[in-house]
């Protein structure tokens, strides 16, 4: 591998922005300096001149769908890791809902042995828990396996765990952090029917906050959250959506200190009930996003730390699947290509400092999972580096999209940042729309305590 010299960049880490140099050596960040001589250093070496652009640590994601196996149609592990490169995700952890489910070792072992050939973004995947295979969860290893995935909403074949008894049983017996999704599945399905009697299956997108609601959204997390405090297990509760929510998790300890824990979604964070109108199914997500009181919230708990990451939650469908009544309509979006971009709009609109940003997208999930060596622009870690020039326009359209599904939420939306360069591991995976597909991300690794 040669070296990378990246010169006058921003330097965005640890709550700090100031300019510097980065050489980049092998897989790992060699040296950070005010100024790195280039005729000092022996290798081969490709200098990039950042004038000026931030660079940032990769974005690591904590909740993507990306569809392999078994409904590869919409997705595959090989062209949404692309897309999530270009949009500045360096790592990624993916869900098991995927046909079959990962819900033995074996399926899950399967995931990876698929990412290993096909990533070119860091990965890794959790574990799915159901109401009967506690002894296989308990055999995921906390060294190279992100975690352990329960829905506690509807989900897909018999990934719902509704029994009490074993979710309870499952907090009490593994050490590994329990990621969640809380909406109360008693409360949607009597709200559904009541909405079916009056519409049919044509139901209007706007009462999908309504069925889906802040009720059963609560109502899911505040148990889940209350069953965690009694068994002592480590609890990330996924896409919070309501500001109600919000008031469940605490501000005044350090994440580090934190067992239970929270994350928003970039569409909670940019969209409201008010942009069904236009974009009708293409923003239909579980849980719903809500209404600008409860987006005003989120942000609030986002900035005053009671929420401690940014998510995706990419979930493509395609446009087919999409364009149907909202009982067909099947609920989920592509977002990694614009998760980043999205965020650093927020940014230059001050409603974000990129020090903050940075934090809860790349800083706090290596944190929050432990992850080895990355996160962080660090002598020693590995160069999982993006650059992102905050002076460049340009409108997401169809023609600019890399999700194998062909379409975007934002599509139409004009950002002013984009995503020019991004590593990973030290490779030059990405530089101004090019790509080398030649290399391929790695497993994640873990810290155990």
């Amino acid at each position: 591998m040669k070296s990378y010299l990246i010169k006058n960049a921003k330097i965005v880490n640890e709550n700090k922005v100031f300019k510097g140099d980065v050489l980049i050596e092998g897989n790992y960040i060699k040296e950070i300096s005010t100024e790195i001589k280039a005729e000092n250093i022996k290798n081969t070496i490709e200098i990039i001149d950042a004038q000026g652009k931030y660079l940032i640590p990769g974005m690591i994601d904590d909740q993507v769908h990306f569809r392999e196996p078994g409904l590869t149609h919409k997705a595959n592990i090989g062209t949404e890791s692309k897309a999530a490169i270009a949009g500045g995700i360096t790592s990624f952890i993916e869900m098991p809902n995927t046909v079959p489910q990962a819900t033995t070792q074996e399926l899950l072992e399967d995931k990876f042995e698929i990412a290993s050939k096909t990533s070119y973004a860091n990965y890794s995947f959790m574990f799915g828990g159901t109401n009967d295979n506690l002894d296989e969860l308990l055999k995921t290893n906390p060294k190279n396996v992100a975690g352990i995935k329960l829905f506690l909403g509807s989900s897909t074949g018999n990934m719902l765990v509704d029994n009490e008894q074993t979710l309870e049983k499952i907090f009490s017996s593994t050490d590994m952090l329990i990621s969640v999704h809380c909406e109360d599945e008693a409360t949607i399905r009597k709200n559904t029917e009541e909405y079916v009697a009056k519409y049919g299956d044509d139901i209007p997108l706007k009462y999908h906050p309504i069925i889906r609601s802040e009720e059963a959204c609560y109502l899911s997390s505040s148990k889940a959250i209350e069953l965690a405090k009694k068994t002592g297990a480590r609890l990330h509760v996924f896409h919070l959506s309501t500001e109600k929510e919000t008031h469940l998790f605490r501000n005044d300890i350090p994440l580090e200190e934190k067992k239970i824990t929270a994350e928003v979604c970039v569409h909670h964070l940019w969209f409201t009930d008010k942009d069904y109108d236009e974009k009708g199914t293409h923003i239909k997500w579980n849980p719903a996003v809500k209404s600008q009181k409860d987006k005003d919230g989120l942000w609030k708990a986002l900035l005053d730390d009671r929420i401690d990451v940014i998510a995706t939650d990419h979930a493509p469908h395609t446009l087919e699947e999409k364009d149907n009544v909202y009982t067909k309509a099947p609920s989920g979006g592509p977002l990694v290509q614009h998760a980043v971009t999205a965020i650093f709009e927020k940014v230059k609109q001050g409603v974000i400092s990129v020090e903050k940003a940075v934090e809860k997208m790349c800083h706090n999930p290596a944190k929050l999972f432990r992850v080895e060596k990355r996160g962080f622009i660090k002598e020693g870690y590995f160069a999982d580096l993006v650059l992102v020039d905050t002076h460049q326009n340009w409108t997401v359209s169809k023609d600019n999209i890399l999700y194998k599904c062909g379409w975007s939420p934002f599509e139409g939306t004009e950002f002013s940042s984009k995503i020019t360069h991004t590593f990973v591991n030290g490779n030059l995976m990405f530089a101004n729309g090019v790509f080398d597909e030649n290399t391929k991300g790695k497993r994640l690794e873990f810290k155990t305590v």
